[in-house]
């Protein structure tokens, strides 16, 4: 008996990964050589300073964690919070409801501070649920990847935690590459992301920022961070000019990182933020053709992550799978208080191209037209 291993090529259109370069597969096609090899300490070096420019920040600790997004996450809250301290977590969405989990598990006595899905925080809530309890650490999404909504106001909602002593981790997955982000215009503190979102990585790196207030508290700790492999000053030691041996550093995902990063600049931040915005805008227009309007106005849309509505006439996973199947096109349904009401269309990085969206477009014009013709009761 013999196994087919030939995947099928899919035009990958969810809420990650997302498509590579083909630059980037090439890169992971490099021999590998050891990772305390100088020359993969000198790739690391690279990494770490086209990392600093995408953050936009002179953070000295700025790296890629290894693992996807989520090690990233917990990277940030493990070094922050001991047992006891409080955490003020926003929540918008899945995402946010995951940095509250996390922090509940490192012993941080969490305050849910929520706003519907699809909505976005107000900094006047979170300075008056810091005035009612101070906090050490407040969690907030910029790029929310379940509801399609960009947190606007991120730098008045840093000053307003600073002005409480407390410490912002901002979470940017899903915004890194994609549109502006700012970490030290705006101030934040700890910043991560992830490799295969808008950055158009592979997945397997993470990338994380930290500034000094955050340092600070890190050297302040009564104790170790309780997880060895995210210890932010450990891997710092060993992605610095004089590198100690850490953990084995997953090497060909780095170069394909690299690589990444490579076309990103080359391509520019300003150029790339426009390309994003201009297709998503380009789908949007699309998508009201289809009666699909948009979840999220457009003031506060992300042109990474849309998420248009569903009339709940027709079977909408049943929809998915055809356009998967049919048309080798991925989307992604929702889910949580969303489940069965939006899809979530990501058109980041190398996904996020004029071609693509035509493609997706012509192939839901045909599937809504089959479903709507369909006689009643017919499936």
């Amino acid at each position: 008996m013999t196994t087919d291993r030939n995947l099928s090529p899919r035009l990958l259109l969810g809420p990650g990964p997302s498509l590579v370069h083909p630059r980037v597969l090439r890169a992971m096609a490099t021999p590998l050589i050891g990772h305390l090899d100088p020359d993969f300490l000198k790739i690391l070096a690279e990494i770490r300073s086209m990392l600093q420019t995408v953050f936009q920040t002179e953070n000295e600790l700025t790296l890629a964690v290894s693992g996807t997004g989520t090690a990233a996450m917990e990277a940030a809250l493990s070094n922050l919070l001991e047992p006891g301290d409080s955490m003020l977590a926003c929540i918008q969405g899945y995402f946010g409801e995951r940095l509250a989990e996390m922090g509940r598990r490192y012993g941080a006595q969490v305050e849910r501070l929520e706003a519907d899905w699809g909505e976005v925080q107000d900094p006047a809530a979170i300075e008056a649920a810091l005035s009612r309890r101070p906090a050490k650490v407040v969690t907030l999404v910029h790029a929310e990847t379940s509801t399609g909504a960009c947190q606007p106001d991120v730098a008045a909602i840093a000053a307003v935690c600073h002005g409480h002593d407390a410490l912002l981790v901002l979470d940017v997955v899903t915004s890194l590459g994609g549109l502006p982000v700012d970490i030290d215009g705006w101030q934040v503190d700890v910043a991560y992301s992830a490799a295969q979102k808008s950055l158009s990585g592979p997945p397997g790196l993470s990338p994380i920022t930290v500034g000094p207030r955050a340092r600070q508290a890190i050297a302040r700790r009564s104790s170790s961070p309780p997880v060895f492999y995210f210890d932010l000053e450990l891997l710092g030691q060993y992605w610095s000019d004089r590198p100690s041996y850490h953990h084995t550093a997953p090497i060909s995902t780095a170069y394909g990182l690299r690589e990444a990063l490579r076309l990103a600049l080359e391509e520019g931040l300003a150029a790339r933020w426009a390309r994003h915005t201009a297709n998503a805008r380009r789908l949007w227009v699309g998508l009201e053709s289809l009666d699909l309007p948009l979840l999220v106005p457009e003031p506060r849309r992300l042109p990474t992550l849309s998420t248009p509505r569903l009339p709940g006439t027709f079977d909408e996973a049943g929809v998915r799978q055809r356009l998967l199947l049919e048309y080798n096109v991925e989307i992604a349904g929702g889910f949580g208080p969303l489940a069965g009401k939006v899809w979530r269309i990501g058109l980041m990085g190398e996904s996020s191209r004029p071609e693509h969206v035509r493609t997706l477009l012509a192939a839901l014009e045909v599937m809504l037209r089959s479903v709507k013709s369909a006689p009643a009761g017919g499936g």
